[in-house]
């Protein structure tokens, strides 16, 4: 089994031991290029008792990128050697869509990853778990029925290029208020919201943090005016084209950013006037084959253990209280936060996007 791991892992993909047909490359919500796994359906071993522990399989649908994905799976098979983990990658709109689409007989266990409004949005079909960890999470990271759990809160930043400001002696902003100001017009990245998840996240932290649920939209009228018509077609663009200096400025996730930090030419901000860290989430899948399994995974993948090493090694925000954040990141107690309505993101969803995009054929 190690041998066949580290061939697995060698090659980059995401592993599991999967029965697979093709692969094609997809979009996430972030932006980033995944793996979507065509998948017949698998043979499901019931879990059962031995005496070394757990056995048997657990089938794992995740949005994450393959390097953290496959890190975090490796370290629960060396705890629990005796599960099979499978995993599908794919985008987290094509995996919720999968599971409501196979609720009559599912075969995810759990979902791994993807922002909690969009699990919010697929409630219906995940089983309500509170897990072994659950006084270690913040209320606000977690759904209060126990649909989901938050396990990476996503801190949105404003990202700048520090070469391009100072050639025409700008400062950066420092709020999405400051986005609206006349010398930004043309030089920010921002992406459309209905192609990803992390920038409709975006525009309903800006609409919360400048006015409200409907006074907001002044501001996003604002906003637009001064994108000049320059949208980008995926969020994972938005940070690159501004390290590459195409844009002064954009709009991008924490974990994104921090990812220049040998960079002297890029920084950010997290925005004075209310940020969001809408958390990606962990979810147990209603009537799921492997139960006891899931429940194991979930458990595992909040744990003191996995939070560590997916924060040291890959830059991913702690849920937990009891872990540090990376180097380069604020404390979420350091931030001001706006009330994320987790609900009103994941109703609302086609009606705000439909609003913004009216906003930009008007």
């Amino acid at each position: 089994m190690k041998k066949i791991l580290s061939i697995l892992l060698a090659s980059a993909m995401v592993f599991g031991l999967v029965s697979c047909g093709s692969s094609d490359t997809a979009k996430d919500d972030k932006g980033n290029d995944k793996t979507e796994s065509k998948v017949e359906e698998p043979v499901i071993e019931n879990k059962e008792e031995t005496a070394e522990g757990p056995s048997g399989t657990v089938v794992v649908y995740s949005p994450h990128d393959a390097e953290p994905l496959n890190a975090g799976v490796n370290l629960f098979m060396e705890k629990y050697p005796n599960v099979q983990v499978e995993v599908v990658a794919a985008g987290t709109g094509e995996l919720c869509n999968r599971i409501a689409a196979q609720s009559a007989n599912p075969i995810a266990d759990v979902l791994w990853g993807g922002g909690a409004d969009s699990l919010a949005a697929f409630k219906d079909y995940f089983e309500p778990y509170v897990c072994a960890n659950d006084k270690y999470i913040d209320d606000a990271y977690k759904d209060p029925d126990g649909y989901w759990i938050g396990e990476s809160p996503l801190p949105m930043v404003i990202f700048y290029n520090k070469d391009l400001l100072a050639k025409d002696g700008l400062e950066p902003p420092t709020s999405w208020a400051d986005l609206t100001k006349p010398e930004w017009k043309g030089k920010i990245a921002y992406c459309l919201p209905s192609k990803s998840g992390s920038a409709y996240t975006q525009l309903c932290t800006m609409l919360l943090a400048e006015g409200g649920k409907e006074e907001g939209w002044a501001f996003v009228e604002d906003l637009y005016d001064n994108l000049d018509g320059r949208i980008v077609d995926s969020s994972g663009k938005c940070h690159k084209m501004v390290a590459d200096g195409e844009f002064y400025i954009g709009l991008t996730i924490e974990k994104s950013a921090v990812k220049y930090a040998d960079n002297d030419s890029v920084g950010f901000v997290y925005p004075s006037d209310g940020t969001s860290a809408v958390p990606d989430g962990v979810a147990l899948v209603k009537n799921c084959p492997n139960e006891d399994n899931a429940k194991l995974f979930i458990d595992f993948v909040t744990s003191k253990e996995c939070q560590e090493e997916q924060s040291k090694n890959w830059g991913r925000r702690p849920v937990r209280s009891d872990v540090e954040v990376g180097e380069g990141m604020a404390k979420l107690s350091e931030l001001k936060l706006v009330d994320y309505d987790f609900d009103w993101a994941a109703k609302e969803k086609e009606t705000i996007i439909e609003k913004f995009n009216d906003i930009m054929v008007d």
